[in-house]
C-alpha cells in the first residue's frame, strides 16, 4: 500500500504521522502523561540543548517501543572501516583510483555495512572534529539489521545502483545523481537491487548546512525547497530470531539484539531529519565575462568550523552548464591549495581529465600538492575557438573539500589494488611555450 512521499524544505520544522494512525501526534505538548495510541515519546537531539535557536536540532518520535529496549552492545567486526590514520606513511602525491570493484554476490555477499571501506580522513570522533571518506560497495540488502552513526553525519552519494533506505522517519529512494544525508544517531537500513557502489562523506562535530550566498543574493545554488524529507511510516513487526542494531561508535562497530523492528515510529515532529536532494536541481552560478571562477560557487552543502569561511568539509558539484567567458582558459586552473580535495565521478567524462578519471573511481589532491588539467586538456583549451559551449554535458563530478590534511588508509593505498600508479604521467607531456621575444 505504501507510496513514497516526501515533504520539502531544508531544516524546516516538519510534522508527520502515518495515515494508519490519525491523531498520533500529541496536541500542544511533546511529552504527555499518556501518548495517543499508547505510544512512547522519545526525543532525538542533534545539538546541545542550549544551542542558539537557529542551530538547535531535535525531533520528537512517537514509537511503539522506545529505542532503549535492546540487549547489550557487543563488538562487531568492522572489516575495512577505520579511523586509524597512522596505518601507513603519509603520501603527498597526486592520487587517483580506478573504479572500485564490486564483488559478485554468490562468492562474497556484502550489504551496506559490511561493504564500507574507509579511503581517507583526519581527526576523530572522540574530539568531535574530523572527517572520513568511505567507499561503499555492496550486492545484497540489509536483512533484519540497521545502522546508526554515533560519530557523525553520513552524506551518501550513490554512483551505481539505487538505495532504498528505511529510516525511523520514513522511507527514501536515492538514485545516482541524488544524494542523501543521514544525520548522527538516526537508524537506517539499506535495500539494494544488485551491484551497488558509491561514496560517503562523514563529518564529526558539525552538521551540513546550506552555504551563505553573500553577493549572489537570495536565490541560487541549492534551493531549500528542493530538499526532501520522508514521511512517517511504521512497522509493528516482531523479529523472534533477533533484529540487529549496529552502532558506529568511536570508529568501531558494535551490535545489539532486539526482538522487534526499530522502524516503529508512528509519528514525529521536528527539524532533525534525514533528507535527500537531486543534483539536477542545482542552480549554477558562473562567469559571464572573463576568468574562471573559484569552485566554491558550486558548493551544495557545507559543514562549518568555528573559523569564518573555513569548512570542515564542503560538498561541491560540477554539473552541466554553459561556458561563455571571453579571452579565458576555461577548464580548472593549475592550483596548489591549503585545502584537501577529494573528487569522485558519478557519470560521464570530467572535463579536465577525460581519459583516466572514471565513474566509480576517485582522486585525492592533498594539501599544497599541485594539480590541474592534463596535457591534452591544456593544449585543446589553449587553442580552441572561444564561443558559447555546453560544459560537462552528461557528466556529474563532485568534490569533498576539507580544511583538514587527509591521511589515506592502507586499504586505499594497497589492499584495494585500485590505485593508478601512472596518474602522474598525465602531466608529463606538458611542455614549455616560453618565448622571451614574444609578448
Amino acid at each position: 500500500w505504501f507510496i513514497l512521499q516526501y515533504m520539502s524544505g531544508f531544516g524546516n520544522e516538519h510534522v508527520s504521522e502515518d495515515p494508519r494512525c490519525p491523531g498520533a501526534l500529541p496536541e500542544g505538548q511533546n511529552n504527555p502523561q499518556v501518548c495517543p495510541y499508547g505510544l512512547y515519546a522519545e526525543q532525538l537531539s542533534g545539538s546541545a540543548f542550549t544551542c542558539p535557536r537557529p542551530t538547535n536540532k531535535r525531533s520528537w518520535l512517537y514509537r511503539i517501543l522506545p529505542s532503549v529496549c535492546h540487549k547489550p552492545f557487543k563488538p562487531l567486526e568492522e572489516g575495512h572501516l577505520t579511523h586509524n590514520w597512522d596505518e601507513v606513511e603519509p603520501d603527498p602525491n597526486q592520487l587517483r583510483w580506478k573504479p572500485f570493484e564490486i564483488p559478485k554476490a554468490p562468492q562474497n555477499k556484502l550489504d551496506f555495512v559490511s561493504g564500507l571501506h574507509t579511503l581517507c580522513g583526519a581527526g576523530g570522533p572522540r574530539g568531535r572534529n574530523g572527517i572520513a571518506v568511505h567507499i561503499f560497495i555492496c550486492n545484497t540488502s540489509m536483512l533484519d539489521r540497521c545502522l546508526y552513526n554515533s560519530d557523525g553525519d553520513f552524506l551518501i552519494v550513490p554512483q551505481q545502483g539505487k538505495l532504498f533506505i528505511t529510516t525511523e522517519f520514513g522511507k527514501m529512494l536515492v538514485e545516482p545523481n541524488e544524494i542523501c544525508v543521514i544525520q548522527q544517531g538516526m537508524r537506517f537500513s539499506v535495500e539494494v537491487f544488485g551491484e551497488t557502489r558509491g561514496y560517503i562523506l562523514e563529518v564529526y562535530g558539525a552538521h551540513f548546512e546550506l552555504p551563505d550566498l553573500g553577493p549572489i543574493g537570495a536565490n541560487g545554488l541549492a534551493n531549500p525547497r528542493d530538499f526532501l524529507v520522508p514521511v512517517a511510516w511504521y512497522e509493528d513487526r516482531q523479529v523472534p530470531g533477533g533484529y540487529t542494531v549496529i552502532s558506529k561508535y568511536q570508529g568501531k562497530l558494535f551490535a545489539a539484539q532486539q526482538d522487534f523492528s526499530p522502524f516503529n515510529v508512528v509519528a514525529w515532529h521536528g527539524n532533525y531529519t534525514p533528507y535527500k536532494y537531486h543534483l539536477e536541481k542545482f542552480m549554477v552560478i558562473n562567469s559571464v565575462a572573463f576568468d574562471h571562477a573559484d569552485p566554491s560557487i558550486f558548493t551544495v552543502l557545507t559543514a562549518k568550523t568555528t573559523r569564518p569561511g573555513v569548512a570542515l568539509a564542503d560538498f561541491v558539484i560540477f554539473p552541466p552548464r554553459w561556458g561563455v567567458a571571453n579571452n579565458t582558459f576555461r577548464p580548472p586552473y593549475y592550483h596548489r591549495n591549503c585545502m584537501s580535495e577529494f573528487m569522485g565521478l558519478i557519470k560521464g567524462h570530467y572535463e579536465a581529465k577525460e581519459e583516466g578519471f572514471q565513474p566509480g573511481g576517485a582522486s585525492l589532491h592533498s594539501m599544497m600538492t599541485p594539480h590541474g588539467p592534463d596535457a591534452d586538456c591544456f593544449e585543446k583549451a589553449s587553442k580552441t575557438k572561444l564561443e558559447p559551449e555546453r560544459v560537462a554535458e552528461g557528466t556529474m563530478a563532485f568534490m569533498f573539500e576539507s580544511s583538514l590534511s587527509l591521511a589515506v588508509t592502507k586499504w586505499g593505498l594497497q589492499t584495494s589494488n585500485r590505485l593508478d600508479k601512472n596518474y602522474y604521467k598525465c602531466w608529463e607531456p606538458l611542455k614549455s611555450h616560453f618565448n622571451p621575444k614574444r609578448k
